[in-house]
């Protein structure tokens, strides 16, 4: 097999038992790294640390892996205007922080024969929260309910990125305006006095 050091650094190609003896007098552990490889290679290694520092990278990863999350909201054909106002707003709020919103419209009895109303809500609803979503699943009937899929513009972290750097404007320290005050005086407290002349 070939055999591979702690750091890195080929030791060559060397027999089984070899390689665990250079293992022990090393105290460390014989791990196989390419068994498809001809001939096989194994490395010397701490074998918990490098499954302890495996586990870390896994974790920081995940972390940095951006998570979508659907929210629901469910109306109705015929909401009343301050439940559709309540209902917008946690529709904006979810958007604002980078949740996908999945906007549902129940039917019930009669209203399933005036699916246009629904699709009319739905629109209205897309329109009214334009500025911070677009419509990512259009409107489609799926038995009494109608469902659309609402995502955040992707655009709105850039937005602030840019508008910061103009807001910081470099303010003059104390010490730049008393030295251009005391400059601009000097040339009045230097002019000489005009001489008296003899009449």
């Amino acid at each position: 097999m070939r055999l591979v050091g702690p750091n890195g650094e080929q030791v060559g190609i060397v027999a089984l038992n070899d390689a665990l003896r250079l293992a022990q007098e090393a105290d460390l552990d014989l791990v196989e790294v390419a068994p498809t490889a001809r001939p096989p290679v194994a490395k010397l290694m701490d074998y918990g640390k490098f499954k302890y520092e495996s586990a870390l990278k896994a974790r920081e990863s995940r972390k940095n892996q951006a998570q979508t999350v659907i929210k629901e909201i469910k109306l109705r054909p015929k909401i009343d205007p301050h439940d559709y106002g309540t209902k917008k707003g946690h529709v904006e709020r979810f958007l604002k922080q980078g949740d996908k919103v999945k906007v549902t419209i129940m039917f019930r009895g009669r209203e399933q024969s005036r699916p246009e109303l629904g699709f009319r809500l739905l629109q209205r609803l897309a329109g009214d929260v334009e500025e911070l979503g677009f419509v990512e699943a259009q409107p489609k009937q799926d038995g009494r309910n109608m469902i659309m899929v609402i995502g955040p513009h992707k655009r709105a972290p850039e937005r602030k990125a840019e508008a910061k750097p103009a807001q910081s404007r470099p303010v003059p320290s104390p010490r730049s305006e008393a030295s251009t005050e005391a400059a601009a005086a000097e040339p009045t407290a230097e002019a000489p006095a005009p001489a008296p002349t003899d009449a």
